[in-house]
């Protein structure tokens, strides 16, 4: 057992490497500052909401540069090494495909963070060249940001197991929509729809579907909470473990049905 973490490490660093090498994340990381950039200008035609406006879209931007990364290279991470055939000369070496496909998704979670924090960094610059502040709440909602992102990673390496890149796409990017829609769904579904079968479905969809809407904060209506900003009154740190909790059991059933899956693929 000493040497399945350093196997994992070597996994999960080469992935790391890998994913640093690729200008695509480059691009996307440059147009974040950009969009952080951009809402200084924004700032300027609001009145008295400057601060306001860049954590707006400074938070957004960070959101859907991390969302289209854990995306397209989530679902590529396997497609990869299946193309150049690298697979067939790592796996019959001593490591368990379990180990690889846990390398792949901590190299993954590795360059996440990497990422989410150096353009939150970036943020609180700009808020700070503005005199703002980038407080306990940014933080507690760039947590939260972070978290979203290790959890479709996790559902986009669950769908590469078994299916193609695009197929691959197209299904956890359709899970992510739902997902992030699950408080319109149960209204939907106990509201007109109510005792019916689809009303009854679509209540059912909205519980075993990844809750991404948990992640996303701003102006949202959490558990009953009302209505939260990262401005004024924000979820607290305990909100922010539950989601953790919540994301990590999550985590962990994708990767048990991932390797499930990826065990019975034949690479002879």
């Amino acid at each position: 057992m000493r040497g399945v973490p350093g196997r994992v490490w070597a996994i999960a660093l080469n992935t790391f490497r890998e994913a640093m090498r690729n200008r695509v994340l480059v691009v996307l990381a440059l147009f974040a500052v950009g969009l952080m950039a951009f809402s200084i200008v924004l700032g300027e035609l609001s009145l008295h909401e400057e601060v306001r406006v860049m954590k707006d879209i400074g938070l957004a931007g960070i959101s859907l540069v991390g969302i289209v990364i854990a995306l397209f290279v989530g679902v590529n991470l396997l497609s990869k090494e299946l193309d150049r055939k690298t697979v067939y000369f790592v796996i019959p070496k001593p490591l368990h495909r379990w180990e690889f496909l846990v390398g792949k998704y901590l190299g993954m979670v590795v360059t996440l963070t990497l990422l989410t924090v150096l353009m939150a960094v970036i943020l609180a610059v700009f808020l700070h060249m503005r005199g703002g502040q980038h407080g306990v709440s940014m933080l507690r909602a760039e947590v939260l940001v972070g978290l979203e992102l290790y959890l479709l990673t996790a559902v986009a390496l669950l769908f590469s197991s078994f299916s193609s890149p695009y197929l691959s796409a197209m299904f956890t990017g359709a899970l992510w929509i739902i997902g992030r829609n699950t408080v319109e769904l149960r209204t939907f579904a106990t509201g007109k729809l109510e005792g019916t079968p689809v009303g009854g479905l679509l209540e059912w969809i909205a519980r075993v579907v990844p809750d991404f809407h948990l992640f996303y904060v701003s102006g949202a209506n959490l558990g009953g909470q009302g209505v939260v900003s990262v401005h004024e009154s924000f979820v607290s740190w305990a909100y922010v473990a539950d989601a953790a909790l919540y994301c990590m059991l999550y985590v962990t059933a994708c990767l048990l049905a991932a390797v499930m899956l990826f065990s019975r693929r034949d690479f002879t």
